[in-house]
């Protein structure tokens, strides 16, 4: 079960306290709301993902780690124009592990912070860098970001 919320950023100063960053691709090969079937690829390793259809800020998730050849070729066959290149840094914030995504291509200028929690219910020390949430607005989903084509000026 994958619980976490997400929001944009009111500014950079979150970049002070990245602990580590990596770039990653990921592609979907089914971005239907009731299940997303997702390739991601990072350094030296790949995982094919499949995630059910979120209820509030909860989904079903199975994550399995495949040989990175393999995961390169269902990118290229089967995700089309379905892909996303993204940097990922952490951030650890009153001990809590902050994921800050800053797209890249037509998204460029997009940055998300999520993070993941144990339970629904879980307090979220906010920094003063966290701005409006976007848990709940599906165009912020990854596999919609895909193929969304709106430019929401609070991110530039």
């Amino acid at each position: 079960m994958e619980i976490e919320r997400k929001f944009l950023l009111k500014n950079n100063d979150w970049r002070s306290h990245i602990l580590s960053s990596i770039e990653i691709k990921q592609g979907y090969i089914s971005d239907v709301p009731e299940r997303t079937v997702r390739i991601r690829i990072a350094q030296n390793k790949a995982w094919l993902t499949i995630k059910g259809k979120t209820e509030g800020i909860k989904r079903e998730e199975f994550e399995f780690e495949i040989d990175k050849a393999d995961a390169e070729k269902m990118f290229n066959i089967f995700c089309g124009k379905n892909r996303i290149i993204k940097t990922r840094h952490i951030v650890n914030y009153q001990n809590q592990k902050w994921e800050i995504d800053e797209f890249e291509d037509k998204l460029k200028g997009l940055i998300i912070a999520e993070i993941e929690l144990t339970s629904e219910d879980e307090v979220i020390e906010m920094p003063k860098w966290i701005g409006k949430e976007v848990s709940h607005d599906a165009r912020y989903f990854n596999s919609n970001l895909v193929k969304e084509t709106f430019i929401d000026e609070s991110f530039l």
